[in-house]
């Protein structure tokens, strides 16, 4: 399974990232320059294998070096956060 870097479309307030010949998403709200992440989704036969864990956490090193503020609000990226040892050393 090959995965890609995060691209990010501001024009669909979503960040991509292509595995295979799929996609992964995080989709987001924007208020007072805060990112608000809503929704992840990664494909059905995809799911199991660690690819949302591996969007959740290139999502946030993005958001990280480009300085913007994230807040998650998905369920499943909350979970992710909470549990990656990756992400707390972005703190």
């Amino acid at each position: 399974m090959k995965t890609s870097e995060i691209s990010h479309h501001p024009e669909f307030k979503m960040f991509v990232m292509k595995v295979d010949d799929d996609f992964a998403k995080i989709e987001y709200t924007q208020k007072n320059g805060t990112f608000y992440l809503v929704h992840s989704e990664v494909p059905k036969q995809l799911r199991g294998k660690g690819v949302g864990k591996e969007l959740v956490e290139k999502t946030f090193e993005y958001l990280h070096e480009h300085k913007i503020k994230a807040i998650a609000v998905c369920s499943y990226i909350k979970a992710i956060v909470a549990r990656s040892e990756k992400l707390k050393l972005l703190k």
